[in-house]
């Protein structure tokens, strides 16, 4: 299935030329004027006067950019197949029906009579070149683990199998869909309301008279004005001094910078799963109720208020808290509780051992939680020394296994697929653990979610990860704008067609 990106993007040249919502949080103390805020002002009054924020540097390809300010564009610029709301549920975008084998191990999606911002026919050529794009590239190749086949038939049909039966696979399927422009310098073109485009005044979007369908928006400016801004600092400034609606930003990177003044302020998970992974060899945690009770040492409530401004969540098990499978009756079972862990450590005389905790320097929010981290773990009898080191060296100490714990973190895709973790030639595999049960438990999740309790209660009972927090973005706007907002993973301006999983199912 393997290409190159360059191939599959020059084919869709070649293709052009033929044819439960969640509530804003409201900030108290100096972001708030007073205690309700102005009346929320008309639509028509004011989303006219809506203005976004853009890097310039970070590009505006949806499969190569990683900045949570360009990305905020793209949910008005592009579709998938389907779209995904903040509760993980899946709806129907480009996909007209759907059909699953008996196997689930092949599906078949028949497209929308959608077209281009362009005019040009979205088919299921360009549809399977995208996909094959996107899975070339680090921000969506997570998603293709078990896709061994993507390929457009002749009924017009887009047709993948998977090396393994999946309940869900739509729910990978939000990758954008897009079709390349001949000018390298401008944006892919999109299916979605907006046009990303060049003016003479600098960029910006203007709205499709002829979009192919129909949506209630919470944006309907016919133009919506992009500023460019050289730094996060210089968006924030931006935005305060009324220039900008609404900007998203990542409180958990190294660049944020803090927001003041009057504002309503959203959150939406990036999907980054920060967690303690083991090595087997160690000679503490090679004992397995070591490693199961090291999860009652870590205070995750704190590290988020303290290292993510609330910007994230505590998860006890390995998956969203907003996934429809976590289960908070079973994540209970391995909360907060540092006595046990002591009570551990005490049991196996490891009073005086002391354990090499690995972090990567480059990060230095990560760098400073695994600090805390430490002082949690000593706090129950153990001792720590930090190993920090800079990426390329953490990389390959943990490739040579020069650790006894280590604070990793990694991407999880939207179905919480734990393979990467559990196979045998995992990529996240790192501890040399026996997950060959874990393995085959992961697959019966993807199988059948019914499943996704029995895999989460072995990997914690097992001690095989120890989960720490999923991170998220945050969304300032200016108060009253967007006010009904309800912003997805990677997916900002969040909207449905009113189409249903169901109703898309071919039975």
């Amino acid at each position: 299935m393997k290409r190159t990106i360059a191939l599959l993007l020059v084919f869709c040249l070649l293709l052009a030329g033929c044819g439960e919502e969640k509530e804003p949080y409201i900030p108290t103390g100096d972001a708030l004027v007073d205690g309700t805020g102005p009346t929320a002002p008309t639509q028509s009054e004011e989303v006219k006067e809506l203005k976004l924020a853009y890097d310039a540097q970070a590009g505006f390809h949806p499969y190569l950019c990683t900045d949570p300010t360009n990305r905020a564009i793209f949910s008005l610029v592009y579709q998938g197949l389907f779209a995904v709301n903040s509760d993980y549920k899946v709806e129907p975008m480009l996909c007209k029906s759907y059909e699953v084998s008996p196997d689930m191990r092949t599906y078949k999606f028949y497209l929308e009579e959608a077209t281009f911002s362009g005019g040009q026919r979205v088919t299921a050529e360009i549809v399977a070149a995208c996909l094959l794009a996107a899975a070339e590239t680090g921000y969506y190749a997570g998603r293709f683990t078990h896709i061994e086949t993507i390929e457009a038939a002749l009924d017009g049909s887009v047709i993948i199998t998977l090396d393994t039966p999946y309940e869900n696979l739509p729910l990978l399927l939000d990758i954008p869909i897009i079709l390349e422009q001949e000018d390298p310098e401008k944006a892919p073109l999109g299916t979605g309301p907006y046009i990303l485009e060049n003016t003479a005044t600098g960029k910006q979007l203007r709205r499709q008279p002829a979009w192919w369908c129909d949506a209630e928006l919470e944006v309907n400016a016919s133009v919506i004005s992009l500023i460019a801004g050289e730094s996060p600092s210089e968006i924030r400034d931006l935005f305060e001094f009324s220039q900008l609606g609404l900007v998203c930003t990542d409180p958990g990177s190294d660049s944020y910078v803090d927001f003041r003044g009057d504002y309503e302020l959203w959150e939406s998970e990036n999907g980054l799963f920060l967690y303690i992974g083991f090595n087997s060899e160690s000679k503490v945690f090679s004992v397995d109720s070591i490693r199961t009770a090291l999860t009652h040492a870590i205070d995750r409530d704190a590290l988020v208020r303290d290292f993510f401004r609330g910007f994230a969540h505590s998860a006890t098990l390995p998956a969203s808290p907003y996934f429809p499978h976590y289960r908070d009756n079973l994540a209970a079972r391995f909360g907060y509780a540092q006595e046990k862990f002591t009570n551990a450590v005490n049991e196996a005389q490891l009073e005086e051992k002391t354990v090499v905790f690995l972090v990567n320097k480059d990060d230095s929010r990560r760098m400073r939680t695994a600090r805390a981290i430490k002082k949690m773990i000593e706090q129950c009898g153990l001792q720590v020394t930090m190993s920090e080191l800079p990426g390329e060296d953490f990389r390959k100490a943990l490739k040579k296994g020069e650790f006894d714990l280590y604070l990793g973190q990694t991407k999880l895709s939207p179905n919480m697929d734990l393979t990467a973790f559990f196979a045998e030639d995992g990529a996240l595999n790192f501890g040399k653990m026996d997950t060959v049960a874990a393995n085959a438990v992961n697959l019966e999740a993807l199988a059948n979610a019914g499943n996704y309790q029995s895999l989460h209660e072995l990997v914690m009972e097992e001690g095989l990860l120890c989960p720490i927090l999923f991170r998220s973005d945050a969304i300032y706007g200016r108060r009253g704008l967007l006010s009904t907002l309800k912003p997805a993973r990677d997916n900002i301006f969040y909207y449905t067609l009113g189409k249903t999983m169901e109703e898309a199912l071919v039975k």
